[in-house]
């Protein structure tokens, strides 16, 4: 088999063309207990990583906002507020329980007047040409089987001029933290997720996508070669976190 035809699920080589139902079949076991384990794995900090996203977006009313990878839309229910009435937030998954988890939650907070809600794979996305403000996905984009051909669709919907921002899992940038991360997450997290979720290998699945994900310096150059520019990064919690901002020139 060529080599290009093999990706990494995990550390585990599988099929390119097997790799997206994988995926798939993670997000369907936890979406019900999703955002629970994102405060329980993060001790709540995903908020302020997502907060600080929301402020480099810098979204105002009368925007179109494309949040990739929405989940459970915490995102989208910001940036619902922001482009206002005028605006419009489309909040896309691959994963159709993940989407439903994030259309109830937002119905039930009263946020849908602008939000829209599709099925989407990011390497293949169904929206026009220079279409949207700002691109978001937030720990989404390791998921991704082609993320070259991923980051070359989302350049596509975006308006020249418009942002495209990426928070993902990155490498922390001290020794220490890095073998304190490793501890925590190869022990911890499985046995958080069987506790909670009823389901170990998921979250054993999620920390070895995380090491198989591009460090901060490979993500910005995959970036430029998409076509981006003005390629800037913020490392958050000493690494673990990153936000890369490119913009459509």
């Amino acid at each position: 088999m060529d080599r290009e035809d093999i990706t990494h699920f995990g550390y585990q080589q599988v099929k390119a063309a097997d790799k997206a139902d994988r995926v798939a079949g993670v997000f369907h076991s936890v979406a019900a207990k999703y955002d629970v384990m994102n405060d329980l794995m993060s001790m709540g900090v995903h908020r302020l990583w997502k907060r600080f996203t929301i402020e480099v977006a810098g979204v105002r009313a009368g925007q179109k906002v494309l949040d990739i990878a929405g989940g459970t839309g915490d995102l989208a229910a910001k940036f619902s507020r922001q482009a206002g009435k005028d605006g419009l937030v489309v909040l896309a998954d691959i994963n159709d329980s993940m989407l439903r988890v994030g259309r109830d939650k937002l119905l039930d907070q009263g946020i849908a007047n602008n939000v829209v809600f599709a099925q989407a794979d990011a390497q293949y996305l169904p929206f026009p040409d220079n279409y949207f403000d700002c691109i978001t996905i937030a720990f989404g984009l390791r998921n991704v089987t082609d993320k070259d051909l991923a980051l070359r669709s989302m350049l596509r919907v975006l308006k020249p001029g418009g942002k495209l921002l990426v928070l993902e899992f990155s490498k922390p940038q001290s020794s220490l933290l890095e073998k304190i991360y490793d501890q925590y997450s190869f022990r911890l997290l499985p046995l958080m997720g069987k506790l909670i979720a009823n389901d170990s290998e998921s979250y054993q699945y999620l920390a070895e996508s995380i090491r198989m994900h591009p460090d901060q310096a490979t993500l910005k150059n995959m970036m430029l070669e998409a076509g981006f520019a003005s390629c800037e990064l913020h490392n958050m919690t000493g690494g673990i976190v990153a936000l890369h901002k490119g913009v459509k020139s």
